[in-house]
C-alpha cells in the first residue's frame, strides 16, 4: 500500500512506520497510509524560519504576487489528476470545483493584491502624521513580515482549497508556512504539493507538508510564528491552550465549525421568487459537500405561520437529490468523507432529536446510485424541525457536520435575532428578503454575533456566491463559537503576518526607508524634466518647482463658461457675506488644471504614455484673483504594471505590447506667500525603457 509522503526540509520523506489507513469513500477500499513517525518537528520549524522565511522576506510583494499567479496558472494544468482523487474523498464534479479550481482561484485573487502593496519588501500602513511646527519630524507605522513561520492546521472536508486559501495569504505577505492538513484527505493535498514543488515556483522552504499526526510541533512555536486552525471548536480551543502558544503570544486564528443560520423573510410567500431562492439555498448548501462545510447552513428560521408549508417544500426539494457515485453523472451528491465522520454525524443527531423531529430524511435506509450504500459513506439528507427553539436549545448548540438542518420558527423580526445569537457566534448568517427596511433591522441586530451576512433577494439571485461561500477579497471567520478569527480579507489579511512598527523621523529619513515620498522631506534634482526619464531613471524624490502664474478674474470667468460650473463663488458679483470667501474665488479644478500645464513637459512625445488618474486631491485655501500659483513636483512611488496575459489575439489591445510602470506623483499647490493652497496624488504610465 502506498505510503503518503512529507514534504519536510526540503525532501519527501515517510514516516518510520505505516501509520492511519485512509480509504475511499465511496467504496471503502483502502488507498493510502499517512504517518509523522520519525519526523523532527524543531527541525522542521527551524528549516522554515532559516532557510524559507529569509528567501521569501528579500523578494517583494509584487514579486510574490505573481509569484502566486504562477503557480496558479501550473496547477490549472494538472486538474484531472486532482479531480481523480477528489472523487475518492466522496465529492461530486461540483464539490470537487469549490475545493480545487476554487482553491486555484484564491491564489489569482491574492496575486492580484500586489496591486494594493509597492514594490518592496516592507510598506506604509495608513496616513503619515506631521509631528512638529517646522515640519522636521514626523511619524508612520510601516509592515514587515513576521520572522517566523504561519502553521497551518486544516479541516478534511476541503484538502485543498483549505490550503491553497491559507498559503496564499501568508506568502504574499512573505512568511513560509507548515501546512497540516486532515489526515483522511491528505492523499489529496499531497497530490498538489507535490506539483506544487515540483514546479519550483517557490523559493526552497516556502512550503512544507505534513501527512498524519502534528506530533509536538506546536511546543517549537515562538513568538514570531502565526498558527490558524480550522475544525471544532473543541479541538481548537485545546490547541490554543498549548503553553507554548500562550507563553509566546502566537497569534492563533481558529475558525471553527458554526451552527449558521438562513432566515426567510416575513413577507416572502410561495408567489415570490424570494421563496424558490430559499428553498434552493437550502438544497444546495445541505447537499454540497454532503453538508461537510464549516460555513453550511445548520439553523432555519421561518415565519410560524409558514413552518408547515416550508418544510414540505425543502423535503420536495431534497427529494429531487440523486446520491450515489461521484462518477456518474446524474449524481448531485457524494458521500460524507469516511465512515468515521457517518458515525460521528448520526451520534450528533441523536442528541438533536432530543428536542427535534425528523420531519425529512432516514438514519437508516437511502438510495444510491452505482454504489454500495453500507460500504461507502453515505447518508440522507436529514431535516428536523425544533418548535420550541427558546426552550429547547439543542439546536443551537450541538453540530451534525453532515448533510443536516433544523427548522425552526419566530414570531417577528426581533425573535429571528434573538434566534441567530442563540448559536452563540457564527461564520455566516444569510437572510431571504426583498424588504430593505427588515434586511436593515436584521443587519444591525445581528451583525455582532455573524462574521459574515448574506442579504438575498431577486435582485442579486443569479450572481451571488451563495451563503456558504467566503471570499479572498473578504474576511472569513466570525465571533464566540466561530473561534473569533478572520482569515482572508483581501490587505486585512496579509497583514496577519506582518508586523505594524511605528516610525518616527526626519521627513527625508522617512521617505529614504519607506521608498514613498514624505511631504516635507528634500527633493532632489532630477537633472532633466522627470517626464523625460523612463519608469527605470525615475528616483523617489525627484522634484521640480515650476514657474509661476498669475489667477485672474478673466481666468475664473472663462474657466466658469468652459465648464459650465457657474457655483456662486465663482460669480465676481456675488455678494460675498455670510459666505466662506471674501470676493470671488477660483475653481479648485481650475487651479488643478492649472498645475498640469505649469508641470507637464508637453512640447514632444517622451516615456509618459498616459495620466491614471488622481489620487487624495485636497483644496486647502481659496485662490482670488490676483493670486500667484506655482508647483512644487515630486515623484512620490514607483509601481509595477505587468503585461496582461493574452491567450486569444483578438484580446490584444492597443497598448499591450508596451512594457510600463505606474508612478504616483505630488502635486503641492503652491501661492505667492507659500502656502500650500491644493495637494493631489496624480498617477501616469510611464514606459520602461527595456
Amino acid at each position: 500500500m502506498y505510503q503518503l509522503e512529507n514534504y519536510v526540509a526540503g525532501k519527501w520523506v515517510r514516516g518510520a512506520e505505516a501509520g492511519q489507513i485512509l480509504y475511499n469513500a465511496i467504496t471503502a477500499e483502502p488507498l493510502a497510509s499517512a504517518s509523522t513517525v520519525g519526523l523532527d518537528f524543531k527541525l522542521i520549524t527551524d528549516y522554515a524560519r532559516n532557510v524559507g522565511n529569509p528567501n521569501l522576506r528579500k523578494i517583494t510583494f509584487h514579486q510574490r504576487g505573481n509569484m502566486l499567479k504562477a503557480l496558479a496558472l501550473h496547477l490549472r494544468k494538472h486538474l484531472p489528476r486532482f479531480y481523480e482523487l477528489s472523487y475518492k474523498t466522496g465529492a461530486t464534479k461540483a464539490d470537487s470545483w469549490v475545493d480545487i479550481e476554487g482553491g486555484i482561484g484564491n491564489l489569482f485573487a491574492n496575486a492580484s493584491l500586489r496591486r494594493k502593496f509597492p514594490d518592496d519588501v516592507i510598506c506604509i500602513d495608513g496616513e503619515s502624521h506631521n509631528l512638529s511646527k517646522n515640519n522636521t519630524f514626523m511619524g508612520t507605522h510601516i509592515l514587515s513580515p513576521k520572522e517566523g513561520v504561519a502553521i497551518h492546521i486544516n479541516a478534511f472536508n476541503f484538502p485543498v482549497w483549505g490550503m491553497l486559501e491559507k498559503i496564499a495569504v501568508n506568502l504574499l505577505a512573505g512568511m513560509p508556512a507548515i501546512v497540516k492538513p486532515a489526515t483522511v484527505t491528505s492523499y489529496l493535498t499531497e497530490a498538489v504539493v507535490k506539483e506544487i514543488i515540483a514546479s519550483k515556483i517557490l523559493p526552497e522552504g516556502a512550503l512544507q507538508l505534513i501527512c498524519g499526526s502534528a506530533g509536538d510541533l506546536l511546543n517549537h512555536v515562538n513568538s514570531q510564528d502565526v498558527v490558524t486552525f480550522t475544525g471544532s471548536a473543541s479541538t481548537g480551543l485545546m490547541l490554543k491552550q498549548n503553553k507554548h502558544i500562550q507563553e509566546n503570544n502566537v497569534p492563533f486564528n481558529m475558525e471553527a465549525d458554526s451552527l449558521n443560520c438562513i432566515v426567510l423573510g416575513q413577507e416572502v410567500t410561495p408567489e415570490t421568487p424570494e421563496w424558490e431562492i430559499f428553498i434552493k439555498e437550502i438544497r444546495k448548501e445541505m447537499t454540497l459537500k454532503a453538508g461537510q462545510r464549516c460555513t453550511g447552513i445548520r439553523r432555519i428560521f421561518v415565519p410560524e405561520n409558514k413552518l408547515e408549508e416550508v418544510w414540505k417544500a425543502i423535503g420536495a426539494s431534497l427529494s429531487q437529490t440523486v446520491i450515489g457515485n461521484p462518477l456518474n453523472e446524474k449524481v448531485r451528491m457524494g458521500s460524507l468523507a469516511g465512515e468515521t465522520q457517518r458515525s460521528e454525524v448520526k451520534t450528533q443527531i441523536q442528541k438533536l432529536l432530543a428536542s427535534s423531529q425528523i420531519v425529512y430524511g432516514s438514519l437508516d435506509s437511502i438510495q444510491v446510485v452505482d454504489a454500495d450504500s453500507q460500504k461507502g459513506a453515505f447518508m440522507s439528507p436529514i431535516l428536523l424541525m425544533n418548535t420550541k427553539p427558546f426552550e429547547a436549545k439543542e439546536a443551537h448548540e450541538v453540530e451534525a457536520f453532515g448533510p443536516v438542518s433544523t427548522i425552526m420558527p419566530y414570531k417577528n423580526s426581533d425573535e429571528a435575532i434573538a434566534l441567530s445569537k442563540l448559536g452563540k457566534g457564527s461564520l455566516v448568517s444569510t437572510i431571504v428578503t426583498a424588504d430593505y427596511k427588515e434586511a436593515r433591522h436584521y443587519v444591525i441586530g445581528a451583525a455582532t454575533h455573524h462574521g459574515r451576512i448574506l442579504i438575498l433577494n431577486n435582485e442579486c439571485a443569479k450572481e451571488n456566491t451563495g451563503h456558504g461561500s467566503p471570499l479572498p477579497l473578504l474576511v472569513h471567520g466570525g465571533p464566540g463559537r466561530a473561534g473569533g478569527g478572520e482569515e482572508m480579507g483581501g490587505i486585512r489579511g496579509v497583514k496577519h503576518y506582518l508586523q505594524r512598527t511605528a516610525l518616527q523621523g526626519s521627513p527625508t529619513t522617512i521617505t529614504e526607508i519607506t521608498n514613498v515620498f514624505q511631504q516635507n522631506a528634500k527633493g532632489k534634482d532630477p537633472g532633466k524634466h522627470p517626464f523625460k526619464k523612463y519608469f527605470e531613471e525615475l528616483q523617489i524624490g525627484d522634484q521640480i518647482v515650476t514657474d509661476k502664474r498669475v489667477i485672474t478674474a478673466d481666468n475664473i470667468d472663462r474657466f466658469a463658461d468652459l465648464s459650465g460650473d457657474h457655483f456662486y463663488a465663482h460669480i465676481k458679483t456675488t455678494d460675498f457675506t455670510g459666505t466662506m470667501f471674501e470676493q470671488q474665488v477660483a475653481h479648485g479644478y481650475f487651479i488643478m488644471s492649472i498645475a498640469a500645464g505649469l508641470f507637464v513637459d508637453s512640447y514632444e512625445k517622451n516615456p509618459v504614455l498616459l495620466n491614471y488618474g488622481i489620487d487624495e486631491l485636497r483644496f486647502t485655501k481659496p485662490v482670488y484673483p490676483g493670486a500667484e500659483i506655482h508647483i512644487r513636483f515630486t515623484c512620490k512611488e514607483k509601481l509595477p504594471n505587468d503585461k496582461r496575459i493574452i491567450e486569444k489575439p483578438e484580446d490584444f489591445k492597443r497598448g499591450d505590447d508596451i512594457d510600463k510602470g505606474i508612478v504616483k506623483w505630488l502635486v503641492e499647490m503652491i501661492d505667492e506667500t507659500n502656502e500650500i493652497t491644493g495637494v493631489a496624488t496624480i498617477l501616469t504610465m510611464v514606459q520602461r525603457r527595456s
